[in-house]
């Protein structure tokens, strides 16, 4: 097992192993030892859920908790990212008012990306704040969401524009798991380890170039986790350069709102990233030869490259991102590969980003 640690103003480990899904409760446990809570002390784990992946690792995790010596309830909402919204999110606090959960319990997020979202931020606000375990079953999570404390719901105006930033008190990766994930949602995962490569990694661009993802999932879970790691104990609450995250983001979260979140992020934010950095080759900012290699690595994965929605759409639905502010929005834009820029652009010139990245 691997452990890396998170120093955030709650610290936390993200454990990497195969097999750890049998071992989340026991390591929930030590967890909660170290925080000086007695061994024998009761404790309730509300178990989240959706329809996915409830019935295929639920019925594991509940008894590992049990072992543990927790007692277990659990809610399973409906798959998917229309599940992510207020009406769900206010779903999930009945359920745990009715089971009269404390602040000396625990919520279990198990499930990809939005589970995590969701549970995370019913657990940051549910009782002003109790902690919440994360067991990411999606490469996304792994390598991406389950860390850093963001948790959030969508706006039918625009993607993540409620949330909190809440801290797991621990995160647990178990790669065997992503064994039942649909070819589409690791694609959706591969977008994001593309993504950090790009980001500011090239040697680990390079060992993408050379191997497929699924063929080294640990050395890419931990990779990502690590750097992801670094950036979020250098700027916990985005701020600064935790921003360089959004990396194809600005674009692909417009792309999800006009597909109205019809294509999925990471197929999204891959269109985001190919725009980002065409648009910037045009102008001058990114190497010339950092943008073939790009998309190369995309079209491998079976990522998008471009989208059929027009620029003038695109930029107004980009205006309810959440990185919009002052009348200027945060582009993230390539320099190289492995290395990027943070570029305040006005709201008047997005549309022109956009069609200098082959947006018509």
């Amino acid at each position: 097992m691997k452990r890396i640690p998170v120093k955030t103003g709650s610290p936390y480990d993200v454990c990497i192993g195969r097999g750890l899904l049998d071992e989340c409760g026991p390591l929930l446990r030590e967890r909660f030892r170290a925080d000086g809570r007695k061994a024998d002390a009761p404790c309730r784990a509300a178990l989240i859920s959706d329809t996915n992946v409830f019935p295929l690792y639920g019925a594991r995790v509940r008894a590992s908790l049990e072992k543990a010596g927790f007692s277990v309830v659990s809610y399973a909402f409906e798959a998917g990212e229309a599940s992510k919204n207020l009406k769900t999110y206010g779903s999930i606090l009945r359920f745990l008012a009715a089971e009269h959960l404390s602040r000396s319990d625990v919520i279990v997020a198990l499930g990809g990306g939005v589970t995590g979202d969701m549970a995370g931020f019913a657990a940051a606000t549910f009782l002003r704040g109790i902690p919440f375990l994360q067991i990411p079953t999606s490469l996304l999570a792994m390598v991406d969401s389950s860390v850093g404390g963001k948790t959030a719901v969508d706006l039918p105006e625009g993607k993540n524009l409620v949330g909190a930033f809440h801290q797991p008190c621990l995160v647990v990766c178990d790669p065997d798991v992503l064994k039942t994930l649909p070819e589409a949602v690791l694609k959706d995962g591969s977008a994001e380890v593309i993504k950090y490569g790009m980001l500011g990694n090239e040697t680990f661009f390079d060992e993408l170039e050379r191997t497929p993802i699924r063929e080294q999932a640990e050395n890419v879970i931990e990779t990502c986790v690590a750097m992801k790691r670094d950036v979020v104990e250098a700027d916990e609450f985005d701020t600064g350069e935790r921003r360089k995250l959004n990396l194809g983001h600005s674009f692909g979260h417009a792309i999800e709102k006009c597909s109205e979140f019809g294509i999925s992020h990471g197929l999204a934010v891959a269109a985001g990233m190919a725009i980002i950095t065409k648009a910037a080759v045009a102008k001058g900012f990114c190497e010339a030869g950092a943008l073939p290699r790009l998309l190369s690595l995309l079209e491998k994965h079976g990522l998008p490259t471009d989208t059929d929605f027009s620029a003038a759409r695109l930029a107004e639905a980009a205006l309810s991102d959440k990185k919009f502010s002052g009348g200027r929005i945060h582009l993230i834009v390539p320099e190289k590969v492995g290395r990027c820029r943070i570029l305040p652009v006005p709201a008047s010139e997005l549309a022109d980003w956009l069609k200098a990245g082959g947006v018509l």
